[in-house]
């Protein structure tokens, strides 16, 4: 891929590929002790990332898969890689091994938001505070919790690069999930943006759009993310509404089009809709509620609202 002019340059034997939003980024490293995928992107996508992995690595296997954490944009091409490369060895975070382990789709937050995410294997966890070898370098691992409170950061300080997940974006980050359970996670958002600066990155990898890099550039994203942040503390409604509205855009990526009737009918049966309905709807019917959230859809130019039919935009 193109970086931005002012970017530092990827270092040899990495790629990154740039997905959109309903698949990840994905990051492959070329090296000893062998080629590794970090994050393999959404299951409708799978085909996709089969085949971007088997054109940059030819009959050569993919000898391992690691995952920022464990949502379903971010793994759900666990299982696709794994039938393909038998021998494929998979890292995950520490914090969901247990719900892996046991395929607990409640824990791991499929059966709440609706989405899927065939089931994979682990072999490994990161644990923070040590280092992987990835392409003949040593990338630190680094909890990274807010976003999702057992996500990671991998570092490798002689490059500078910081591979971020969804705990730094060039624009925010991602929608702080702990709060619509009612935990308080706003804090840990904050503490990993710190931890990010005080590694002081050359390069940033964010799990969504394009790698950014140089001094202002990653200055001006923890601006942002921060003043995104003060905006949530100060009004912890507008995040909720972000976050509604981030659940339905993602079905309609997904889907790119649906009845409108059927779209509601998933939207009534999603746990985590039908939980934010019950705290912050003040008696609102759902149907209503969920079609006013729509319509901001719609007003931001996200989804089109046409007759009998939701459309992503």
């Amino acid at each position: 891929m193109t970086l931005p002019h002012d970017s530092p340059a990827l270092p040899e034997g990495l790629q990154v590929w740039e997905r959109g939003w309903l698949s990840s980024n994905s990051v492959l490293i070329d090296g000893p002790p062998g080629p590794t995928l970090i994050d393999s992107g959404y299951c409708t996508h799978a085909d996709q990332t089969l085949a971007l992995v088997s054109a940059a690595l030819g009959q050569r296997p993919l000898a391992g898969l690691i995952n920022t954490h464990l949502h379903s944009d971010h793994c759900g091409g666990n299982a696709a890689l794994q039938a393909r490369y038998p021998g494929l060895r998979t890292w995950i975070p520490p914090g969901h091994a247990d719900a892996v382990a046991r395929w607990d789709m409640d824990t791991l937050t499929y059966q709440a938001t609706g989405q899927h995410c065939p089931r994979f294997r682990h072999d490994a966890v990161l644990t923070p505070g040590t280092a992987v070898s990835l392409g003949g370098r040593g990338w630190v691992i680094h909890a990274a919790p807010g976003h999702d409170p057992h996500a990671v950061l991998l570092h490798e300080p002689d490059s500078g690069v910081l591979i971020s997940g969804d705990a730094l974006w060039e624009n925010g980050f991602g929608v702080v999930f702990p709060e619509l359970d009612g935990e308080s996670a706003f804090d840990e958002v904050g503490a990993t943006l710190d931890l990010i600066e005080s590694l002081q990155p050359r390069l940033v990898i964010p799990g969504h759009g394009r790698p950014f890099g140089g001094p202002a550039a990653v200055a001006g994203a923890l601006a942002r993310a921060r003043s995104r942040l003060r905006q949530f503390i100060d009004d912890p409604q507008r995040h909720t509404r972000y976050a509604l509205k981030v659940l339905l855009k993602f079905k309609l990526l997904e889907w790119q089009r649906a009845p409108y009737d059927a779209f509601m009918a998933w939207a009534r049966q999603t746990p985590y809709l039908v939980q934010q309905h019950r705290r912050h709807a003040g008696g609102e019917a759902i149907d209503d509620w969920l079609a006013q959230i729509l319509q901001d859809l719609a007003t931001s130019g996200a989804a089109r609202l046409e007759p009998g039919w939701v459309i992503d935009a």
